[in-house]
């Protein structure tokens, strides 16, 4: 068994627990995958051992816990991966650190209007104006990455980055629900979907049976 556990939630909704899921695989790590049922009675009570402030994910690294995905990802780069996680081009590394940062504290009305659900197909015709001004701040941002660093691969500075584990779950979510896109971000969502670990995530997120109501959207 791997020395490393990464606890996470649904696979269907999960989007946090996506990031270091698949940042992870992409970058071959051997883990053992513990997966903890949201909005379920027993939720509180397992996730109550890990003092993550009953969220998921945790990284557990022997006797010590990681949580949040944004710190999880820099323990990973710095402490498995000679902090590879990162561009190498100093200004490339601060950009990719400044966007990240910025889908883990912003978005807010996008990530609500369109949770992310892998086993949903819509076309969201009513999306509020914070929510389309989200949309249009991220592929504004792709552009940016892909023009100034991207262009010797199909990832958001070239090669993989903690920036693309990132953006994985807004990736699914465009795609999910049939947002309009350039032909630049969609051809970033494609590289995205074909991800071999993105492809196995959402084949385990449709598999599962459990519903959360409130990341269901009806049209």
């Amino acid at each position: 068994m791997s020395a490393l556990i990464l606890i996470i939630g649904n696979k269907n909704y999960s989007s946090w627990s996506l990031r270091p899921w698949v940042f992870m695989k992409q970058n071959q790590m051997a883990f053992t995958e513990k997966r903890i049922i949201l909005s379920a009675e027993t939720t509180e009570e397992e996730l109550s051992q890990y003092s993550s402030g009953f969220k998921v994910p945790i990284l557990q690294d022997g006797d010590l816990l990681i949580w949040d995905s944004l710190s999880i990802l820099e323990y990973l780069s710095e402490t498995y991966l000679q902090s590879k996680g990162w561009p190498k081009n100093a200004e490339a590394r601060a950009m990719a650190r400044s966007v990240s940062a910025e889908m883990h504290s912003s978005f807010y009305a996008l990530k609500k209007e369109l949770p992310m659900n892998c086993r949903k197909h819509l076309k969201i015709l009513n999306l509020s104006s914070a929510a389309l001004q989200g949309v249009e701040r991220i592929t504004a941002l792709w552009q940016t990455c892909r023009t100034k660093f991207g262009k010797d691969g199909e990832w958001l500075f070239g090669e993989y980055t903690i920036a693309d584990a990132m953006f994985a779950p807004v990736a699914l979510r465009f795609a999910g629900y049939d947002i309009s896109l350039g032909d630049g971000e969609s051809a970033y969502v494609q590289s995205v979907l074909k991800q071999p670990a993105i492809v196995e995530w959402i084949a385990a997120g449709k598999a599962e049976t459990e519903i959360i109501p409130e990341d269901e959207i009806e049209i």
